[in-house]
């Protein structure tokens, strides 16, 4: 029962904050400020769950307790039928959902629900390196397509025997970061490479990292002191090609607040025909990649606390394997091992993503004492 007060008393400690947050967002001041109005929406609907949870849970501790009473007073034999076949159905209901309020109870990430940039870079493994990034983005394009998200590529460079260099998209949809931040770090293979004559084995790599999308309210960028240049796109395009300078190049001077220094950021999109689109997509760019270098702190701080959330410190960690001989999957990071490589690289990746939620909310109910 200490547990049950336990989570008792938290849920109704945060019971008064629903009723100020509530209040708080009906208010006109608080509307006309939309970066807190934002905030607070997202925090009310956060605890709307919390507290409709809540009022279940109260339910099912008042039938156990009547039934327990009804044992314990009552003689006639069908009331007491009745009063044990309730504490049988609140002694199964009553453990589940106290598992479904810890989790709710868990701090979420503030940047769960956000669109994601996603960058695939081919690593060490020259043209084999290439070819794996664009395996990767085909497993990711098809993973993106069977949640319903919406894919753009901004930018890419193509590898001089196949798939991408790099390549850079952004993914819009429901809680696309929250699911895909998982999936930053360095991907290994392990193949015989179509170049490859002997037959033999070879080690690639590819790296990914998953940026949370910056809203335009989340950084101060001063555009006056942004250098535009334009060019013409190249790759598939008709006659529009080298004829129309629809390319945009933007560079940024960033002051970085570790080192004093002022650093240049450069980011080129091609992204489409319309030059005023790529500025837009440009610019978009930018805020997530000043907003991602300022929150990394944050990261990493996070990430010396876990050891699972590989995604939130060290990108350059290796995080998973893909070994085609022997039709393996193996994500480090959870000691996860699967032999359905076909299926996976075709984008059935939420299994693995799945294990990674729970193993990470572990982490995290342990953070919180929960």
């Amino acid at each position: 029962m200490a547990d049950n007060n336990n989570i008792l008393s938290k849920l109704n400690d945060l019971e008064a904050r629903f009723q100020e947050v509530a209040l708080l967002i009906t208010d006109p001041a608080v509307v006309a400020d939309m970066k807190r109005y934002v905030k607070l929406n997202k925090e009310y609907r956060e605890l709307e769950q919390i507290m409709d949870a809540r009022k279940r849970y109260i339910v099912l501790l008042q039938s156990q307790s009547e039934a327990k009473d009804l044992l314990a007073n009552e003689s006639d034999s069908e009331l007491r039928e009745i009063a044990r076949e309730e504490l049988d159905n609140c002694a199964e209901a009553i453990p589940a959902i106290e598992e479904e309020i810890k989790l709710l109870l868990i701090p979420s990430d503030p940047q769960d629900d956000r669109n994601a940039i996603l960058e695939i870079r081919g690593g060490t493994g020259g043209d084999e390196a290439a070819i794996f990034a664009g395996d990767l983005y085909r497993m990711y394009t098809k993973y993106c397509e069977s949640k319903g998200w919406r894919m753009e590529v901004s930018s890419f460079t193509e590898g001089t025997s196949g798939g991408y260099k790099e390549i850079i998209c952004t993914v819009s949809g429901d809680k696309v970061y929250g699911t895909l931040k998982y999936e930053s770090g360095v991907h290994r293979v392990q193949r015989v490479p179509a170049t490859e004559t002997q037959g033999r084995v070879h080690t690639s790599a590819a790296s990914v990292a998953v940026l949370p999308e910056a809203e335009p309210f989340d950084v101060e960028i001063t555009e006056s002191a942004i250098k535009w240049d334009t060019f013409r796109s190249s790759g598939a395009g008709g006659q529009n090609v080298n004829k129309v300078e629809s390319g945009v190049r933007l560079r940024y001077p960033w002051l970085n607040p570790e080192t004093g220094q002022t650093e240049e950021i450069l980011i080129e999109c091609t992204e489409t025909r319309d030059q005023p689109k790529n500025k837009e997509r440009a610019l978009a760019r930018l805020r997530t990649m000043i907003y991602d270098r300022e929150h990394q702190r944050y990261a990493n701080d996070i990430a010396s606390k876990r050891k699972t959330m590989v995604s939130t410190g060290d990108r350059s960690a290796k995080i998973r394997t893909y070994n085609y001989p022997q039709g393996r999957i193996t994500d480090h990071r959870i000691n996860y091992t699967i032999y359905n490589l076909q299926a996976f690289v075709n984008g059935e990746i939420q299994d693995c993503i799945d294990h990674l939620i729970v193993a990470e909310n572990a982490e995290r109910m342990k953070e919180n004492e929960l």
